[in-house]
């Protein structure tokens, strides 16, 4: 709050600390308990530079559910035999859709599916009787996943540092961004259970990294496992949903509801709606064709309301915003999509080229926001992680087809709607968030696929200064990496 200089995206809020360089993030926790996490926010940098911050109950306080025996973070992973930066940058030469991923990871570590690496396999203990804490965290570049293990069940009790009403299920789905806090029992035979993830894959015909990385629930009274060179009896598998298992994914999805009553905003300022989805360029003239390696010889790109979002290369979004910095960013992002179209089918061809842009939309202190957010069929639908940076919002209402507002207003959860700070809008469907803009700065709102910001699935909010110190951004740090 109020201190979006420690928000963290390069060329948003700061210029990307230098090489040799050092800046120190100062920032105050309010009002959120639960599993967060801190990335990189550089181009891809965030493939392998990550941890979780885990915020518990002030002293004194406790959990709303029995206290867990023991607390274990799973921070899942994407890895490539490649360095990620090189990957991207191939993507951005040729126009293609970058090489996949190798594997998947938990806690840095691939697992026993993979022919290299079973010696180094995760293992998370676990005792008779225990209730204990997992803290699950996607922090996979370009892959939502499913979460599961072998013969046991979760209570989902929070995501993305909001408690949630706990509720019993036995798979869990992760976008990128997202974490989910689950208590697990141990009240199966003592043995070694395996914990799994694999991809959920909503976008027909795309390649992807259909591997599975595991770790290992291990019983303390468990027999040991085999001396070295013979082999003792094998983790118990789980069995996964299928990659493109959407229906498991909207049951999950509108199981979440927050505790108790909330306060969602009802008097609602800004009504938005904004489609987000993917695009192809025409291969620009003075390009040779192995620069537009897409879809029959075009570039991949990506846009909300068909704006492709370019990043400033000489300041930060913040900077020009706090010093009035002219030719920077406009503020004409569209409200509603500039056409309108049947978002989830046939879409017409002449619609697939959006208008890059640094295009940002500007927000009143303390007004309450509504935004439709909207999946296309332009390329091929998916499910869109879309993070928005400096609040947690309100999911109110998701479903598939184009969003009605005369029909699918009745549906809208205001009693107990989840909070999050990541949403996954659902592949050919639509996802419906509120919140009220309390934070002043300017916060880039993405989706959580790294591939896809890379070709321009973002868009920014100014929210202007209230009135007095209180409701003001506060000055730069002098530490502020400099451009």
């Amino acid at each position: 709050m109020r201190t979006g200089w420690a928000d963290g995206p390069e060329f948003v809020t700061q210029c990307p600390i230098r090489p040799g360089g050092s800046y120190t993030y100062r920032f105050t926790i309010e009002g959120q308990e639960g599993t967060l996490w801190w990335h990189a926010h550089s181009s891809w940098l965030r493939a392998t530079v990550y941890g979780a911050i885990i915020i518990r109950p002030r002293e004194g306080e406790s959990y709303p559910f029995p206290k867990p025996k023991r607390e274990t973070e799973i921070i899942l992973g994407e890895w490539w035999d490649a360095n990620p930066m090189d990957v991207v940058r191939q993507a951005t030469m040729t126009g293609a859709a970058p090489n996949n991923s190798d594997a998947y990871t938990i806690n840095g570590q691939p697992g026993d599916l993979y022919k290299c690496s079973s010696k180094d396999t995760t293992i998370v203990p676990i005792d008779v009787g225990e209730t204990n804490l997992l803290r699950v965290i996607n922090a996979a570049l370009n892959q939502p996943l499913f979460f599961t293990v072998a013969n046991h069940k979760f209570t989902v009790v929070g995501a993305d540092a909001s408690y949630l009403k706990p509720f019993t299920t036995s798979v869990i789905m992760l976008g990128p961004g997202q974490t989910t806090d689950v208590l697990i029992q141990g009240n199966q035979l003592p043995a070694r259970y395996y914990m799994a993830a694999r991809a959920y894959q909503s976008a027909q015909n795309a390649p992807f990294d259909n591997t599975t990385t595991t770790a290992i629930l291990e019983y303390k009274s468990a027999p040991c496992p085999a001396k070295k060179g013979i082999n003792g009896p094998k983790p118990i598998m789980p069995s996964l949903p299928a990659y493109n298992d959407t229906n498991t994914v909207t049951s999950f999805s509108q199981s979440l509801r927050s505790p108790r009553k909330v306060e969602v905003p009802t008097e609602i300022d800004e009504s938005l709606f904004f489609t987000v989805g993917l695009g192809l360029n025409n291969c620009p003239p003075n390009f040779p064709s192995s620069r537009c390696q897409g879809p029959n010889g075009t570039r991949f790109t990506a846009s909300m309301n068909n704006v492709s979002f370019v990043f400033p290369q000489n300041f930060s979004l913040l900077q020009a915003h706090q010093h009035g910095i002219p030719g920077v960013f406009t503020t004409d992002f569209p409200a509603t999509p500039p056409l309108k179209f049947d978002y989830t089918g046939n879409v017409s061809q002449s619609l697939y080229q959006p208008v890059p842009g640094t295009k940002l939309y500007k927000l009143k202190y303390g007004s309450k926001v509504q935004i439709v957010l909207q999946d296309t069929s332009i390329v091929t639908p998916e499910n869109h992680p879309i993070h928005l940076h400096g609040y947690d919002f309100y999911i109110v209402a998701e479903g598939f087809g184009n969003f009605d507002p005369k029909t699918d207003t009745s549906k809208f959860n205001l009693v107990d709607p989840p909070q999050r700070n990541t949403v996954g809008v659902p592949v050919n469907g639509w996802a419906v968030i509120r919140f009220v803009a309390d934070n002043p700065g300017v916060w880039i709102m993405h989706c959580h696929l790294d591939v896809h910001i890379t070709w321009g699935l973002a868009m920014a909010f100014v929210v202007e200064n209230g009135l007095g110190e209180l409701q003001s951004l506060q000055a730069p740090p002098p530490d502020l990496p400099i451009c």
